[in-house]
């Protein structure tokens, strides 16, 4: 199944990093998951891992090449969001900006609705 572009987006720099980081492992079908676990400092976690293909479930956004995969559970917490890529001076990491987190923890990582 295939999310609209107004359920879930991928900036262009975080399709550009993951195409990057599945043409270096090798796995033509991969691509980047996110879900959301409960845990935190802020009641839900965004786990993100680069994978070698979807599940069965998994729902798929696609820009530029670039695959995101998300659980059928995980999109209800992720819908309006962007999935991003930032270089920062403390470093560089996948970000969500998601506009029904409506607390999130000082590193981004966690969230509450």
């Amino acid at each position: 199944m295939t999310v609209t572009a107004t359920d879930l987006t991928l900036s262009a720099s975080a399709a550009r990093r993951i195409n990057a980081i599945v043409a270096t492992e090798g796995s033509g079908g991969g691509g980047l998951r996110v879900a959301v676990e409960g845990g935190g400092c802020s009641g839900f976690s965004y786990e993100i891992d680069i994978v070698p293909g979807p599940d069965a479930e998994d729902l798929i956004v696609e820009r530029d090449g670039a695959r995101l995969f998300v659980d059928p559970v995980s999109i209800a917490f992720l819908k309006g969001s962007e999935v991003d890529w930032v270089e920062e001076l403390i470093g560089a990491s996948f970000k969500v900006r998601n506009p029904n987190a409506k607390t999130s923890c000082g590193c981004g990582v966690s969230f509450s609705v």
